[in-house]
């Protein structure tokens, strides 16, 4: 069963459709990238999946659904806090609190009612090592957050999105910020955590996705113009517009 169905979504900011008619299937524990030119509505996508979008006035579904573990996520039964804390997001800028390492990865727990110390220490503990973090910052904990490197605060962000324990991640461009050793950083952890979780990564780096995903969905003006395995997109796709694009000839 996958793991996000994406049944005909159109999408609306206002009067602006910006998704069309988008069909598509994630699979489970795999990497899946939504790649394609600027405003294509690549990010906008990402952002229903956990109904980010609800805080945009006037952004709405107006046709379609987007179902997550079996239920319609735009039900109203559904509570968007808890869904954001099934589907965790990790944003284009690293964004930790101004707190300790500690206490970033704690936080959600802590929200979640979680107040025994040696719980948290575990939670905190395997998030930082999931996120290949540990052994950097095991004697820094309780150090402020800002004060690590770029990249380390963008995996110490992923630590803080495991440690709720999401089934699902997404990514939005999480590597924009980050100079090449640390891009490789990050990247190389995607390709661990897709055992453990389904991972969405929104890229406009097509090097990026090759590397890191095993399917890619090529947008253009609001529309899927292609999905497939990524080795399929990028060695023989099947549409004209998505070959001009991944060898540059226009985006």
């Amino acid at each position: 069963m996958p793991a996000i169905q994406v049944n005909g979504v159109d999408f609306c900011y206002g009067d602006k459709m910006v998704l069309k008619d988008v069909t598509l299937d994630v699979p489970p524990n795999q990497v899946t990238a939504f790649i394609g030119p600027s405003g294509c509505g690549k990010t906008t996508l990402l952002r229903c999946f956990n109904r980010m979008n609800d805080l945009v006035p006037g952004a709405r579904v107006t046709k379609g659904s987007i179902i997550i573990e079996g239920a319609d996520i735009a039900d109203r039964a559904i509570d968007p806090v808890q869904l954001r804390r099934h589907v965790g997001m990790v944003f284009q800028k690293y964004n930790p609190f101004p707190r300790s390492i500690y206490d970033n990865v704690a936080y959600g727990p802590r929200t979640l009612g979680e107040k025994r110390k040696s719980a948290l220490d575990e939670v905190v503990e395997r998030s930082l090592r999931r996120a290949a973090l540990w052994d950097e910052v095991k004697d820094r904990l309780h150090e402020v957050a800002t004060g690590l490197s770029g990249g380390q605060q963008q995996r110490l962000c992923i630590a803080r999105t495991m440690a709720v324990d999401p089934e699902i991640i997404l990514m939005d461009e999480p590597c924009s910020a980050l100079d090449p050793i640390a891009t490789a950083r990050v990247e190389e952890l995607i390709l661990s955590l897709r055992e453990l979780y389904t991972i969405v990564i929104v890229t406009h780096n097509m090097q990026q996705a090759t590397r890191v995903s095993d399917r890619t969905a090529f947008f253009y003006l609001g529309e899927v113009v292609e999905y497939d395995t990524t080795r399929k997109i990028f060695d023989n796709p099947a549409q004209k517009r998505t070959l001009d694009y991944i060898s540059g000839r226009f985006g």
